[in-house]
């Protein structure tokens, strides 16, 4: 079984993912549009990715330690 990098391992949460993109590109003040983006840099790109997984990380540690 092949695996893309960019889908879900749980398909129910893709929704709430892509909300949480453009939440973090927003924060991030990165002009994330529904559709192509091609205009936008590696760096841009790069730095909404980076962003979720420490926000990911973060809040998976808070549940582990019981916060």
């Amino acid at each position: 079984m092949t695996s893309s990098s960019n889908s879900a391992s749980v398909p129910e949460a893709k929704s709430a993912l892509n909300k949480f993109k453009y939440e973090v590109a927003n924060e991030l003040g990165v002009p994330l549009t529904d559709g192509y983006n091609g205009n936008l840099t590696s760096k841009q790109n790069g730095s909404v990715g980076g962003y979720m997984v420490k926000k990911m990380i973060e809040e998976q540690e808070k549940q582990m330690a019981g916060k």
